[in-house]
């Protein structure tokens, strides 16, 4: 049945082009900090050449494998190995045929909850830091069986980052604070590109619930918004469709993923660099779902490719 769901929905989404776009804002949502690099890319990488005025990469949990602020034995934290990670890919990026500059990094306060933040050059990333919740969304108990779905259904009143940062009272609360962001960060862009896990498990079968989840937090944040296009993309089930980047896009999203692998190893975390190269990278399927009302933003061509 799954096969023959892909079959149908590959070609709509399949990889697409868009214009640049330099009065675009592009949100990346990301439930751990590697799912953007293995699932996103080389949009990401694209945008932030110039497909975007901005482009924000919000990291909702630590992605601590129920370690919360734990290290597992090695040197440093996992979870702040992971977020080395990520943050060395976004800045490769921006840095593309550039020299590195200072960042600026920092707490913010968004509904009144401190969020780590960084701005580098013309990208932002975000690391809210709560808790990893399995795969299943049924958490770990080295976390206190907290997650995302767990608040979502109202299993749990409360959801605490696993730094003691904040603690989210309810859904709503942690819906609040995406939408604050995505506020302060669009500014006056006419358009923003929301990128998230795709919800449709018709199209995006058995996915990991941190996904699902973050995808509903940012999705549910932006009802009302005007101007934004919403970009779906498959996650773990890219991994059963055939390859469908071009050598140069591939090139792209493996050298992302290569240095965010050595931003982990670098804090003295181990990585899976082969089973995530041959199961994800090479692959990225999507759908995009263009905004109602007049954007200035030229709107996305999609073009399925071979």
């Amino acid at each position: 049945m799954c096969l023959a769901i892909f079959a149908l929905m590959a070609p709509v989404a399949a990889r697409a082009t868009d214009a640049l776009t330099s009065d675009k804002v592009s949100f990346y949502f990301a439930a751990h900090e590697d799912d953007w690099q293995l699932f996103m890319n080389p949009n990401a990488f694209e945008d932030v050449l110039g497909g975007a005025a901005k482009t924000v990469f919000v990291h909702v949990t630590a992605g601590d494998d129920g370690l919360g602020t734990g290290s597992g034995g090695r040197k440093y934290p996992y979870f702040l190995a992971r977020e080395n990670g990520a943050i060395g890919a976004i800045r490769f990026m921006a840095d593309a045929d550039r020299t590195p500059i200072a960042d600026s990094a920092g707490r913010m306060i968004f509904n009144g909850h401190p969020l780590y933040r960084i701005a580098y050059r013309n990208t932002i990333g975000y690391f809210l830091r709560l808790p990893d919740g399995n795969a299943l969304g049924e958490g770990f108990a080295g976390t206190g069986f907290q997650s995302l779905k767990r608040l979502a259904k109202g299993d749990i009143a409360t959801l605490a980052a696993v730094d003691g940062s904040t603690t989210y009272r309810g859904w709503n609360d942690l819906v609040a604070t995406v939408r604050e962001i995505i506020k302060y960060e669009r500014g006056r862009a006419p358009l923003i590109q929301l990128n998230v896990a795709d919800p449709d498990d018709r199209i995006n079968p058995a996915d990991h619930s941190d996904h699902l989840m973050t995808a509903k937090a940012a999705l549910d944040a932006t009802t009302d918004m005007d101007c934004v296009r919403r970009t779906y993309y498959i996650d773990y089930a890219s991994s059963k469709l055939p390859e469908n980047l071009t050598a140069h896009e591939r090139d792209m999203a493996s050298a992302v993923f290569g240095v965010t692998l050595a931003g982990v190893i670098a804090f003295d975390q181990s990585t899976a660099w082969s089973h995530y190269d041959e199961s994800f990278v090479g692959r990225n399927y999507y759908r995009v779902d263009e905004p109602n009302g007049r954007c200035r933003a030229a709107p996305a061509v999609l073009a399925a490719k071979p």
